[in-house]
């Protein structure tokens, strides 16, 4: 039957999530009974962890990984599970949190995994080269991040990053508004796709929780320079051959 993560508050219980996984011990992610939303394992990060271990995601060993909003760092470190060499990044208050979830898991890890301050909008330097991959869970439900959060991933992608995003949908006061916003913003510089829910998890998911596969839109300028310098070498190659 398709379900989402039981309610949070049963999950708080003892404020330990175990995440069972498909291979091997479950992940133990401590939480805490304050400290805001990143303090808990939201349902969206349950899904999206869920579905990088299943066929449907992409292969993740050796590649470089960055998790955006990583709060408990529950879909980061499923990902260094994989074999993914990840930095789960979120504010300064997090980082306790974070840290604590990683040593909790650390013999599950196959890659690495590190937690490191970033403040979505301000620079993203130390994390350069962009990675192989972005992950996303539950980041869309401040208006007033939007555009910082738009910001960054733009500062963070290059041509060939992959963003996964997932995120559950809210109908109550203005999360409508602020998710239409967020994805009609994102459109101007971001290629969208949905991925089907029968790609998810079989019991991790759920009809209101969507994952989104996003990519950097090719510009026209960067296609017109690899049309003409495709044209130049074969001008080349010819004046070569006379």
């Amino acid at each position: 039957p398709e379900r989402a993560a039981p309610p949070q508050c049963a999950a708080m219980a003892g404020f330990v999530r175990q995440l069972e996984r498909r291979r091997g011990p479950a992940l133990r992610l401590e939480q805490r009974a304050a400290g805001g939303v990143g303090c808990v394992v939201w349902d969206a990060a349950l899904v999206l962890a869920k579905f990088l271990e299943g066929g449907a995601a992409p292969r993740l060993a050796r590649r470089a990984v960055l998790e955006l909003g990583a709060g408990t760092g529950a879909v980061g470190i499923m990902a260094a599970t994989l074999g993914a060499n990840v930095t789960v990044t979120d504010l300064e208050e997090l980082q306790e949190l974070l840290e604590v979830n990683i040593e909790n898991n650390k013999h599950l890890v196959t890659g690495s995994v590190r937690a490191k301050v970033l403040k979505w909008g301000e620079d993203v330097t130390e994390f350069q080269p962009p990675p192989d991959y972005i992950l996303m869970a539950d980041c869309i439900y401040y208006e007033e991040s939007l555009e910082p959060l738009l910001k960054t991933l733009k500062d963070l992608t290059g041509p060939d990053t992959c963003v996964l995003c997932c995120y559950e949908q809210r109908t109550m006061g203005k999360n409508p508004e602020i998710e239409r916003k967020y994805f009609e913003l994102l459109q101007r510089d971001f290629e969208l796709e949905k991925i089907p829910l029968d790609k998810h998890d079989e019991e991790y998911r759920s009809e209101d929780i969507h994952i989104m596969n996003i990519h950097r839109k090719q510009t026209v300028g960067c296609f017109s320079w690899c049309k003409s310098t495709a044209r130049n070498s074969e001008l080349l190659l010819i004046w070569l051959k006379l």
